[in-house]
């Protein structure tokens, strides 16, 4: 039996709504680099979801992590993911923090295979020390007055702290 390859691995998308970029996210973004030689971050429209920050906010945010990182590029997108991976000839990489997002996430791609039997999908667990965090829990954190400096990048630790100030709020 022989395996066919067309893709060689030369471009990953990896989709989400970044409300905002964390360590986590920065995290498989890096392991990604190791595989591929370019790297999309896709800064998604969700209807189900209300973020925090804009669209444009959150793409500059990304774009400020990323600034000094040559192979990485950042878009807003809206519409099936699955068809902006194939536009550009992409797997997509997400990232899998616990056994529920294995089971939500294996269901998104078997969907997708569906829709285009060309695009793959693989799970990339970040590093332990960013397993339990999440954009959700990180602005619960922020909102509530918690210190999350150490699992967002510094300018974004600086916009939660304008989007939430509270007296709790470490200056």
């Amino acid at each position: 039996m022989s395996i066919q390859s067309t893709n060689h691995c030369s471009v990953a998308v990896y989709p989400g709504t970044f409300d905002p970029i964390t360590m986590g996210h920065i995290d498989i973004v890096e392991r990604s680099l190791n595989l591929f030689n370019k790297v999309i971050i896709a800064v998604a429209v969700n209807a189900s979801k209300t973020p925090a920050f804009t669209l444009k906010e959150r793409v500059k945010m990304i774009e400020d992590t990323f600034k000094d990182y040559s192979r990485i590029e950042v878009h807003s997108i809206s519409g099936l993911l699955v068809e902006f991976a194939h536009q550009q000839k992409a797997t997509i990489v997400r990232g899998l923090r616990a056994v529920s997002d294995f089971e939500y996430e294996f269901q998104l791609a078997l969907m997708n295979r569906k829709l285009e039997r060309e695009v793959d999908s693989i799970f990339l667990m970040p590093s332990f020390r960013w397993i339990y965090i999440s954009s959700s829990i990180i602005k619960d954190a922020a909102l509530n007055g918690g210190d999350v400096s150490d699992m967002v990048p510094f300018h974004v630790n600086e916009m939660l702290m304008k989007k939430f100030p509270t007296s709790q709020n470490p200056r």
